[in-house]
């Protein structure tokens, strides 16, 4: 009875085995066979060089014969180490199968191509986007956009509008009415044989005071004089005298009165005065 060969010889027999049939898988190629006797042997076509993936199942196809040839052992000794090498053969076929499967298709394992998040100050705007609802329009789809970004913002304060003015209208200034027209009454005092005294009483009826004023008296001839004037500061031409106020009769306060005096050489029934005015307004007691 023959033997069983030695756990170690068994599995080195195994193994010199699986890379005999390895390498001449990867080594065929499309160059010519040659005979056993040395002689090279004719083709008619070149044969195409084998990928990976054949040479993988041809390695495949030799495992159960290299197995067989493992477990035909007598002994407990090479029985377990034919199931250890079964184990390892095992692990070897998974692996090569695995990076077959890689080779011909990487992009199963390329991870998931990811939008990028949007970048800071981006705005979404929906895009439209098919549906298989046929019975409404499509569903629009938010997409993103990046709109630039200048920093942040700074909220303008509000102006305030003037007091007094909810809408924002300027306020209108008070107008300060206008002072009334001012009257004059003239009346001779202390009349003497070649001359009188006379007196102007400038009035102010209205509520507002007036400033400044001018009275001009014209007297029948150009030779009589005016003397003693008191209240204003007196000019003449000609026949006509005019009376501008002086420091102390300037102002004429609302309701209030400011008086002129002065003398005329000359009788009173000859030389009483033939016009008298106050800012072209004609005075009161003389005869026009």
């Amino acid at each position: 009875m023959p033997q069983p060969p030695p756990p170690a010889d068994a599995s080195r027999e195994l193994l010199q085995t699986l890379l005999t049939v390895l390498s001449a898988r990867w080594a065929s190629g499309p160059a010519g066979r040659t005979h056993p006797t040395g002689e090279p042997v004719q083709t008619t076509s070149p044969r195409p060089r084998r990928t990976k993936a054949v040479v993988v199942l041809d390695l495949a196809a030799t495992v159960p014969t290299a197995i067989r040839r493992a477990l035909t052992g007598r002994g407990d000794g090479s029985r377990l180490l034919g199931w250890s090498v079964l184990a390892v053969l095992a692990v070897v076929v998974a692996a090569v199968l695995l990076v077959a499967s890689v080779l011909r298709d990487p992009e199963r394992l390329a991870p998931a191509a990811q939008d990028p998040a949007p970048p800071a100050g981006a705005v979404i705007v929906p895009e439209p986007v098919a549906t298989r609802d046929t019975a409404g329009p499509a569903t629009p789809r938010a997409s993103v956009s990046a709109r630039p970004s200048s920093g942040p913002r700074r909220s303008t304060p509000a102006r305030p509008s003037p007091a007094g003015t909810p809408d924002g209208t300027p306020p209108s200034r008070p107008t300060t009415p206008a002072p009334a027209a001012l009257g004059a009454d003239f009346v001779i005092e202390s009349p003497q044989l070649l001359s009188y005294g006379a007196a102007v009483t400038i009035n102010n009826p209205g509520a507002v005071p007036a400033t400044g004023w001018t009275l001009v008296v014209t007297l029948p001839r150009d030779s009589l004089d005016v003397t003693h004037v008191d209240g204003a500061r007196a000019t003449q031409s000609g026949a006509t005298w005019t009376f501008v106020p002086d420091d102390t009769t300037g102002l004429v306060a609302g309701q209030g009165q400011v008086r002129v005096t002065f003398r005329v050489t000359g009788p009173p029934q000859t030389s009483a005065p033939t016009a008298c005015t106050v800012d072209g307004t004609a005075c009161g007691g003389v005869a026009g």
